[in-house]
């Protein structure tokens, strides 16, 4: 089997002799068969190409690429054992070169199954062609027999990415179709077929990897474009600051992706140009020069260059980045305080006021610990009345007032202050002179209250002590004793107004009787408060408080305890027991002595009284039985006091009637000896409530009565039977009066003819709802002198009638008939005349009733 190689030199620059690289592909590769001898390679050109022991050809100087387009190139492998020389030539007149295995001399070895031996075929990437470009022909020893078909398979073939490689079917050329790019892909992996005319296999099929053997086409690319790094100031030679990197996509085991780096430039160089150095194969940056210094220079920055060909600026393509590298702050600059010496003042009494401001400058950077200044008081405040916080903002020293400072004891102090840092210094560095500062503060007079000593003040004394009694002298101190001052005192507090204080001399006397048991005594304390006023300008007050501890004397009688109580009218299931209270203390108080009085004479008859203890008593009846009532049971009590006192209680008992248990069956219990004022607004109350609920209801039925009326007024004009009812121009008896007497209303003889008036008629729509009062029978045949009298009393009982309603035809008479030479009713003054309603209304109802309008609303005309 024969492999043909063609060597080409394409439109590139190779390396030089010192920068030896692959060229030639495939490597010339000589089988043994298996005889395991070293077989030695040369070719004819050794001083343009140089082949290694596993059959790699070496470019070894820079190549042209010449007008024939492709070089002669000769191998020759010579077998170390038998000294046999095998050699690659140039097959007739085509490009590609045919490798060509003689057959064994050796008749006793046994011929071993050949089979297709393809080394890997490696490609330049980023050829320029011409395409499609040859890469190797593959022959079968079958083909002089008969005619083959080749073919190839596999990525890059008939699999995606396909068209890349094709071959030549009958004469099995493989060649390649476009350019290749390694960073896409490295290498492909064929399979070569031969097969006859009728597709029958010939040969098993062989794999073909195919190389893409890397070019320098890709520049170095930096992962970031701006770098940033710290290192801190003072830092020695050979401190790591950062690490830059960069990344080639060619074959990093080839000098197309061996890069090195280089700083280009440092800016600012100062002290010196050389600050750092760089790493060339690791990126990793030093320092390698003293003196980096923040506050002169707080930043450098760098370009840094990375370069392939392992850096060759002749060959390698470079590109570049910026390291920006900050210097970082140490303590090596102390605080310094701007002066020597600072002042200030402050009023006495005066607490958290800032009475100086101490500056400092500091070179470090600001608001960092190696800035921020911390100030410490070494001398002159030996009782802890100043501090010296620290301004956060503007880094000074506030000298403050935390004690109250006394112009009597003090009037100047002189303070020591030293300044430092937060963080120590750095190493090798002192404070100065300038760190440690004298401030003076003058303390200025002010007018101070007075106070009491002591305060309060405790003075003992019995009680029932009589108005106008010195009790004691209660006088304020003045604090300034430079300052002549004259205090003045006043009362601000005397709850019981008992108590008077001389304003010049403060002496307290009484103006009331002292009472412990009052209560504005608290456990037998009443306090008293006082003012003393000085006369400086502006005033100043001060307070002090009287406790005066009142003793207890027997002022007060006993008495009896409950007030009230019950018992049966027959004593035998209950009694009543009683307690005496007494408002003094032991011993002006208990054990107590019971007695009932001696008057009335039946309380010792019907009442009996027994001691249970020294505070408690049993009142009984003494008889069997008592009749229900409420009594009052004279009791004296007398307390155990040096002088004793005695007092006649009243028990206030109800006897009752009791059930079987013993309780009263009475509703009605014990009342006090009067309401009390709750009592009797409540009481009031109810009558009001209860009256305003009388008066609603007589206003509804007023309301009631008059909607009935009115819906009776409103029956249609047709249907009302009022005309059959009234009779108008018309005297006499009618249907309506006859339910009346009429023998009451008999025209007498001696009747005069003025007398005679005409007779009212009375409406049964108009009736009252209320039943009509009864009047007094009267005789039928009356006495001609008693018409008048009895008309006057008609009018009269029609006039205090309050059902009446206001309408003369109501008022009925007993007596009726024609030729009456009464005058008309209408005429007589009755105070509920209709003259004094309104009846205005009756015009909207029609006009039959305009004419009651004008008769009952109108003038007597």
């Amino acid at each position: 089997m024969h492999v043909c190689v063609c060597v080409c030199v394409c439109d590139c620059f190779y390396p030089p002799p010192q920068q030896i690289s692959m060229f030639l592909s495939p490597p010339v590769d000589f089988l043994d068969c298996g005889r395991g001898a070293p077989v030695r390679m040369e070719c004819n050109n050794p001083s343009d190409f140089r082949i290694e022991a596993d059959g790699v050809v070496y470019a070894a100087r820079s190549l042209q690429r010449s007008p024939q387009h492709a070089l002669v190139l000769l191998v020759k492998a010579i077998d170390g054992t038998t000294q046999q020389q095998m050699m690659v030539h140039t097959a007739g007149n085509t490009d590609l070169m045919e490798i060509s295995f003689p057959s064994r001399r050796n008749s006793q070895l046994k011929r071993m199954k050949r089979d297709w031996v393809i080394p890997p075929i490696n490609v330049p990437e980023n050829s320029r062609g011409p395409f499609p470009q040859e890469l190797v022909r593959i022959r079968s020893d079958h083909d002089k027999s008969r005619a083959l078909r080749y073919s190839v398979t596999g990525p890059g073939a008939d699999q995606p990415p396909t068209g890349i490689f094709i071959i030549d079917p009958i004469s099995g050329e493989l060649s390649v179709n476009k350019p290749l790019d390694r960073e896409h892909i490295s290498n492909f992996h064929l399979r070569a077929h031969a097969v006859d005319l009728n597709g029958n296999q010939v040969e098993n099929p062989i794999d073909i990897v195919i190389n893409v053997i890397d070019m320098n086409d890709n520049r170095p690319e930096f992962t970031h474009q701006i770098w940033n790094g710290t290192v801190p100031e003072g830092s020695k030679p050979g401190t790591f600051v950062m690490t830059v990197t960069s990344v080639d996509k060619d074959d990093p085991k080839t000098a197309n992706g061996m890069l090195r780096y280089k700083i280009l430039s440092q800016t600012p160089e100062s002290p010196t140009s050389n600050m750092f150095t760089i790493n060339n194969k690791t990126g990793g940056i030093i320092t390698v020069a003293a003196g980096l210094d923040r506050e002169k220079v707080p930043q450098y920055t760098l370009i840094i260059q990375a370069t392939d060909m392992e850096g060759n600026p002749m060959y390698g393509l470079s590109n570049t980045a910026t390291a920006v590298i900050r210097i970082t702050d140490v303590n090596d600059n102390p605080p310094e305080f701007t002066a020597e010496m600072f002042s200030g003042e402050v009023r006495e009494n005066r607490v958290n006021v800032i009475v100086a401001n101490l500056t400092v400058t500091d070179k470090d950077q600001p608001n960092t610990p190696a800035w921020n200044a911390v100030y410490k008081i070494t001398g002159g405040d030996s009782t802890g009345r100043f501090s010296v916080p620290t301004d956060p903002t503007t880094n000074e020293g506030l000298v403050t007032v935390v004690k109250p400072i006394d112009y009597e004891t003090s009037r100047t102090f002189v303070l020591t202050v030293e300044a430092k840092n937060e963080v120590p210094l750095a190493r090798g560095i002192h404070y100065p002179h300038l760190s440690t500062a004298t401030v003076s503060i003058r303390v200025m007079d002010e007018n101070e209250s007075p106070y009491f000593e002591p305060n309060p003040k405790l003075i003992k004394l019995e009680e029932g002590l009589m108005p106008e009694s010195a009790l004691t002298i209660f006088t304020a101190q003045d604090p300034d004793r430079f300052m002549r001052q004259k205090i003045t005192y006043s009362k601000l507090s005397d709850p019981a107004n008992w108590l008077r204080i001389d304003p010049n001399t403060g002496r307290i006397t009484t103006i009331a009787t002292l009472d412990r048991e009052s209560s504005y005594v608290k456990n037998n304390l009443y306090n008293a408060t006082f003012m003393g006023l000085d006369d400086g300008k502006p005033p100043a007050s001060g307070t002090g408080t009287l406790q005066i501890y009142l003793l207890d004397i027997n002022d007060n009688a006993p008495k009896v305890f409950p007030q009230e109580a019950e018992i049966c009218e027959k004593p035998e299931p209950n009694a009543i027991n009683i307690t005496a209270v007494d408002g003094d203390l032991n011993p002006n108080a208990g054990p107590f002595a019971f007695e009932l009085a001696h008057r009335p004479f039946d309380v010792r008859r019907n009442w009996t009284i027994t001691r249970i203890s020294g505070d408690h008593a049993q009142v009984g009846l003494k008889i069997g039985f008592l009749e229900s009532g409420i009594y009052e049971i004279p009791i004296i009590i007398t307390d155990s006091g040096n002088l004793p006192m005695s007092n006649t209680s009243y028990l206030r008992v109800k006897v009752c009637q009791c059930d079987i248990n013993g309780d009263c069956t009475d509703q009605q219990h014990i009342m006090a000896a009067g309401l009390g004022t709750g009592a009797i607004i409540a009481i009031l109350l109810c009558i009001i409530i209860l009256l305003i609920l009388v008066l609603l209801f007589v206003v509804w039925m007023k309301r009631r009565d008059k909607e009935r009326q009115a819906k009776q007024l409103l029956i249609d004009p047709e249907d009302d039977v009022r005309d059959n009812i009234l009779k108008y121009d018309e005297e006499g008896g009618g249907e309506e009066d006859q339910d009346y007497d009429l023998s009451q209303l008999q025209q007498p003889d001696t009747l005069e003819p003025d007398a005679i008036k005409p007779v009212g008629i009375r409406r049964l729509d108009e009736r009252p709802l209320h039943p009509e009062p009864q009047y007094p029978m009267r005789s039928a045949a009356p006495h001609p002198g008693d018409i008048g009298d009895f008309i006057n009393e008609g009018l009269k009982a029609a006039d205090n009638d309050p059902t009446a309603p206001p309408y003369d035809s109501l008022l009925v008479f007993d007596y009726e008939g024609s030729g009456s030479t009464a005058g008309s009713l209408s005429s007589l003054n009755s105070s509920s005349s209709g003259g004094d309603q309104d009846y205005d209304y009756l015009n909207d109802w029609g006009p039959r009733f305009r004419k009651l309008a004008d008769m009952y609303g109108g003038c007597d005309d």
